[in-house]
């Protein structure tokens, strides 16, 4: 896996002395998002928010397929259906995925009517479908298993979600690297305006939203066998924290 790659963005701060008197704020043009200002601080302060962003490569994924098979009566659709999500199991399971990393308990089957003007709809047959998660945690395995799947009759391919194994490692790390973000502006600006740095008086901190995993990519124009493992673009995955901070001034 290739070293992380760790950037610190541009945030919005904040600068305000004593009770009355206010200098401008100093604004960073890359982030839209206000610093909330302090309410009722009678003292001294000035007031930053640090952000991070943190770029890895996935060595792991999420994948989900689906297979869907339309026969003359429900039993037969679902046999056929239950059959390929057994044989896929079997395939994975021999390529050393661990069973608790399939999730494949569910079942949809669906009537299917042939509709025509001025007659009752006339039942044709039945479709059965099923889904399976797997978690993919060897990332040079994702394309056999796709194979794998298509040949055991899985006839869908609905997502495939690239992520990290070492997520809360990076998440911990995002949340320093904003920390020392904010820091470092609020001693710029303080020496800027002649002033010392004090104490914190207020942190503010808000659950980030999760981590997005990244979608795999098909280059549509990979048309040789040579060229296949370079027509999945992995792309990297982002980790991203802020924070918000008010210093008293000395």
């Amino acid at each position: 896996m290739k070293k992380s790659m760790l950037t610190i963005v541009g945030a919005r701060l904040g600068m305000r002395l004593g009770a009355g008197l206010s200098l401008s704020s100093v604004c960073f043009a890359l982030l839209a998002a206000p610093v909330v200002l302090a309410a009722d601080v009678d003292f001294a302060h000035i007031e930053t928010s640090g952000v991070s962003q943190i770029q890895l490569e996935p060595d792991m994924a999420d994948l989900v397929v689906e297979v869907v098979v339309t026969d003359t009566t429900a039993k037969a659709a679902k046999d056929q259906s239950d059959a390929a999500v057994a044989k896929f199991i079997a395939r994975l399971t021999a390529a050393g995925v661990a069973k608790t990393l399939i999730q494949s308990a569910n079942l949809n089957l669906q009537p299917q009517y042939l509709y025509v003007q001025d007659k009752a709809p006339e039942l044709t047959g039945y479709t059965a479908s099923r889904q399976l998660t797997v978690t993919v945690q060897e990332l040079s395995q994702l394309n056999t298993l796709l194979d794998s799947a298509l040949e055991e009759g899985i006839n869908r391919i609905k997502q495939i979600a690239l992520k990290s194994s070492k997520e809360a490692q990076y998440v911990a790390q995002a949340r320093q690297a904003a920390i020392s973000d904010a820091r470092q502006k609020a001693e710029s600006l303080a020496k800027g305006f002649g002033e010392s740095l004090g104490q914190v008086w207020q942190i503010r901190y808000y659950d980030q939203r999760p981590v997005q995993p990244v979608m795999l990519r098909m280059n549509a124009k990979a048309d040789y066998a040579p060229a296949v493992a370079e027509s999945y673009q992995y792309g990297q995955v982002t980790i991203e924290d802020r924070v918000e901070v008010i210093y008293r001034l000395k």
